[in-house]
């Protein structure tokens, strides 16, 4: 499977693309009752994800691909299969190769749609 089924990437949910944090990322969201957050990202090109912070925790799995997760100036590299928690408050930014597939889970709301 090279993308996401066609329900998860219904127009509807589109991620807008001021909340991308990296570029040529098409993201879709979905929410929960309680305030958190899954995404669904695909990146068409390489690309760098400029540093942020989160008042929640995030979770990312890699479905396809490589992202470079950046903390603290350490590299950690994740491929298919990988997990990872970042820690609320924790800064952190990445490097994504072309073609990566990633599902992220967040303890409250990261991304709003497309209007």
């Amino acid at each position: 499977m090279s993308e996401f089924p066609v329900f998860m990437r219904h127009a509807a949910n589109r991620i807008a693309a001021s909340q991308q944090a990296t570029p040529g990322g098409e993201g879709f969201v979905f929410d929960g009752v309680d305030g958190s957050q899954m995404a669904f990202w695909t990146c068409a090109q390489t690309a760098h994800s400029a540093p942020h912070v989160h008042d929640f925790d995030e979770y990312m799995l890699v479905v396809e691909g490589q992202y470079t997760l950046i903390i603290n100036e350490r590299r950690i590299v994740l491929g298919r299969g990988d997990e990872y928690v970042i820690d609320r408050g924790v800064p952190h930014s990445g490097e994504v190769l072309a073609g990566t597939r990633t599902i992220h889970g967040f303890g409250g709301q990261r991304a709003n749609r497309d209007s």
